[in-house]
Order: structure tokens, then sequence, then C-alpha cells
């Protein structure tokens, strides 16, 4: 491009276009560089700025993505009658497409106005357009090959078990862009798998559990309170069992990252999840959620109508006091809330088994729990079979399909069988949380519960008491409101009770 001597224009005032995409932000290609070689090449050839756009840390693929282009073609016409040129840093700025090159290009001589670079040959001699197509013809080109790279070095790294995106609740990324364990989340995340692979909990009370603990996501740098849908597709995703899944490549791959469960736990999650609605109709409202005021509310019934007793609030003459009621309009009274509890705790330690009957019970749960492990590991180890045939199965279909024996379409019929099967198996070697469970510690809680259940019952949470209550009254406890609390206990619990009361 000859720098010498040049006549002035016409029209002598121009408008300046910059851009700068997001990974190219350093110092040579900075806005504030580029404006300055512009406007350098602007007064060298006569010219008179009278506007500027800016387009910063913009990657878009068509022109419609650029905003500030967009207004400017449309200032461009608007002002054609006294704007001369369009000065750029470099071909490249306007498009790397060279169809959209040459349509912005058509623009501006359509309306008499000059594109000049300021790093580059331009005009309206046919030579000159040549190479102005030429040059960002290669933009494109060389636009499309980093896009390739891009892609393939992708594909690349998840092939190799490296995750392309953002890591799951639980992780984090390390200096190396590796996923390693967060030290804030992965303790409680680890919990919370094990909750839903135990299967007693709705994904509302899953949630609820989650925000208690403290965990959240981010958005934009803000911390999110975690959401029923959010919390589903955590549960769904295959990386936390170590495996890399892509909707783009259409396919599995084991990670190089630490799982954070087994693949059984996952799947056992899985069939929790389709077998249970997103949404518990139990505990749908605030008033039916578990109250530390009220904690029997629902657990004690009504004996004179069988329903469960609610609560509330009745005013005094300085504050308000606690009371249980009958929910229905039965003739039933009401009692306070602390008059109830006593009347519990007295129940409770009552019918507390002695040191001996709980002896005798332990050793019944420590040779129940050796029978079910060894019925556990017998029923992994007929899984495990199951899984290798399965696999083996697989390698051949694969073999199969690509010799041309089988089409893609039997191919994929075929794999969606055999994962299906592999996923019942995977469920089946998952099915018990007995390993996980340290007898000597379990034993422990047993005594220290059992011990003095009126203890136990004040110390307790709602969720602990309801399933206290559960395990020892199956049929619930009736309450008159006379003072008389009439429990049906589980007949394995009553069988302690007898052997304490008779010994």
């Amino acid at each position: 491009m000859t720098r010498g001597y040049s006549e002035p224009p016409q029209k002598t005032d121009a408008v300046i276009y910059l851009r700068v995409s997001t990974e190219e932000q350093v110092d040579n290609y900075s806005l504030d560089t580029q404006e300055d070689i512009c406007r350098k090449e602007a007064q060298r050839k006569g010219y008179k700025i009278i506007k500027v756009f800016r387009e910063e840390g913009r990657s878009a693929k068509t022109i419609n993505g650029r905003p500030e282009l967009v207004e400017m073609l449309h200032f461009c016409k608007k002002n054609k009658k006294s704007l001369g040129a369009v000065i750029i840093y470099r071909l490249d700025r306007l498009s790397r497409q060279t169809s959209d090159y040459l349509s912005i290009r058509k623009t501006l001589i359509s309306n008499k106005i000059k594109l000049i670079s300021a790093s580059e040959p331009t005009g309206t001699s046919p030579t000159d357009t040549l190479l102005e197509t030429i040059m960002a013809s290669f933009a494109q080109h060389d636009n499309d090959v980093r896009s390739e790279r891009t892609r393939n070095g992708m594909y690349a790294r998840f092939k190799s078990g490296l995750i392309t995106r953002k890591p799951p609740l639980g992780y984090k990324m390390d200096e190396s862009k590796f996923p390693v364990e967060d030290p804030e989340s992965w303790d409680k995340m680890v919990q919370v798998w094990d909750l839903m692979a135990i299967g007693n909990k709705s994904l509302i009370e899953i949630t609820k559990i989650m925000n208690e603990m403290g965990l959240y996501t981010v958005h934009k740098g803000k911390k999110i309170e975690l959401r029923v849908p959010t919390v589903q597709r955590m549960l769904r995703n295959k990386f936390y069992a170590g495996i890399l899944t892509s909707d783009t490549y259409k396919e599995e791959v084991q990670g190089q990252h630490r799982p954070m469960i087994s693949l059984e736990q996952f799947y056992k999650v899985q069939a929790a999840l389709d077998g249970r609605r997103v949404y518990n109709p139990v505990v749908n409202t605030k008033r039916v959620r578990n109250n530390k005021t009220f904690p029997l509310r629902r657990i004690v019934k009504c004996s004179e109508c069988g329903r469960g007793i609610t609560a509330g609030w009745s005013k005094g003459r300085s504050k308000k006091y606690p009371y249980y009621r009958c929910s229905t309009k039965c003739q039933a009274a009401s009692i306070r809330a602390e008059q109830l509890d006593e009347e519990v705790v007295r129940l409770l330690r009552y019918i507390s088994p002695s040191k001996e009957c709980i002896e005798l019970f332990t050793q019944y749960v420590v040779e129940e729990y050796e029978r079910r492990l060894a019925n556990v590991k017998k029923a992994k180890n007929v899984a495990d079979d199951e899984i290798q045939r399965l696999k083996d199965m697989r390698k051949v279909l694969v073999q199969k399909n690509m010799m041309g024996v089988y089409t893609d379409e039997i191919f994929m019929e075929q794999n969606a069988l055999i994962e299906k099967k592999l996923q019942k198996a995977h469920v089946a070697k998952a099915d018990s949380t007995l390993e996980k469970y340290d007898i000597n510690k379990l034993t422990a809680f047993i005594k220290e519960t059992l011990s003095d259940l009126g203890a136990t019952y004040k110390k307790s949470t709602v969720p602990q008491i309801k399933a206290l209550f559960s395990s020892i009254f199956p049929k619930g406890v009736t309450y008159d409101f006379n003072g008389t609390l009439n429990p049906e206990m589980n007949p394995m619990y009553q069988s302690l009770f007898n052997f304490n009361t008779q010994g």
C-alpha cells in the first residue's frame, strides 16, 4: 500500500469501526490501539472522524450478532451524502466470512462510501477489489481452520476423558483446568447421593437439605439457591460416576477425574428418580412441613375420629401459647403442646428396654446384618457376571456393525437393549446400602437410641421423631385429649417390651 501523497477526498467525513473478540483482548489488538492507528490513517488521507463504533468482546459468526456493525451500516445509509469513508484497522475486523464481507462492501459502494483499511491495501480498482476479496477469503479460511482446530481439540480432550466445560457441584477446576474435589462441597454432595440412593426422600426434601447444607450454584458471579429442577439435572449427570457424556458427539467415555459415586449407585438413583414424582404431595405447603414447635403434628392421632392431630397458637393475655387439637371438627378438646410433649416423653421412657434387652436386640441385628450382607455379595457376583456378558455382547455388536453385517439401525436398536439390561444389572448390583454401614457404629447408635427413648425424642429433629415413631409405632399413637396415649407397638419391639417387663 502506497503511503505517499493522496488527493483530498470529496466527502471528508468518515467513521471508524473497531472490533476485538474476547480472546484477542491483548495489547496489540486493543480497541484503543486500533483507534489510534485508524485516526492517523484518516488524518493522512484528509478525513475528519465524526463517529467511532466500538464492538467490544464480540465473536459472533453473523452480522446480526454485532450490534455496533449493524448500527454503523445504518448510519452510513442515513449519512451517505456527507460520509466519505469507513476506516477499519484490518479487513477481518468487518467479518471473517467472505460472503458477509462482500455484502458489507457492496452496501458501502452503493452509497459511494470508501472502505479503508489502516493496515492493508484497499481501493476501488479491480486489482484492489480482487486483493481485498482474496484477503477476506483468507480471513474466513483462517477462521475456519481455527474453528476446526478448536472443535478437534475439544473432541480430542473429550475422548481422552477430560471435561470441556465447568464441572458440576462438588468439583472445581485446578490451575491446569483439571476437575478436582471441591473441599467446600465434596462431602456434602456425597451425603446427597447417599440419601437419594436410600430412596425415602422426595426431590423437594433433598433440595431443602442441600440448601440447609449451604450448597448453591453460581450465575454471573452471584450465589443462587438450589431449585428442584436444578437438583434433578445434577442427579442425572453421569460425571459424578466418572463418565463423560456428550450430546454433540453422541458418545460416552471414561473420565480421568475421580468419581464421587459408583456407577451402580448412579443407576440406583436413576431408578429412584424414574419411579417417583418430582413433587411430594404430602409436603406441598409450608403449613404441613416440619415445625420444631409442633413435632407431634400428624404423628399422633385423635382417638375420637382417628385423624392426625394438628396444631396452632392460642392467644393469652400477654402472649401466644402453642396447642395441639384434632384436625377435624369432632368433639375432642385441645391440649397445650408442652403437656402432650411431657406425656409422650413419659410413655417413651416407660417402654425403653433394659440393658439386657438392648444387648439381645443388637446381637440379633448383627446376625441379621451378616446374613443379608452375604446375600448382597452373592447377588453382586451374579450381577458382575451379567455385566461382563453384556459388555462382551456389545463388543461383538460393534465389530459386526463395523464389518457391515449389521446396519446402523440394527446396531442402535440392539445397543439400546443391551444398555437397558446393563442398567438393570447395575441397579441390582447396587440394590443395598448395607456395605456403607459400619456395624460397630450402627450397634452403638442403637444402644444410645434405645437406652432412653424419652431423651432421644427430646434431642431429635422432626424428621428423626417421625422415623422413631414409625419404627416403634407403625400404626401410630392415638390420644384422647384426657391424658391417655394408646400406642400399638411394632411386634418385634413389643417382644422386647414384654421381655423387659417379665424380666
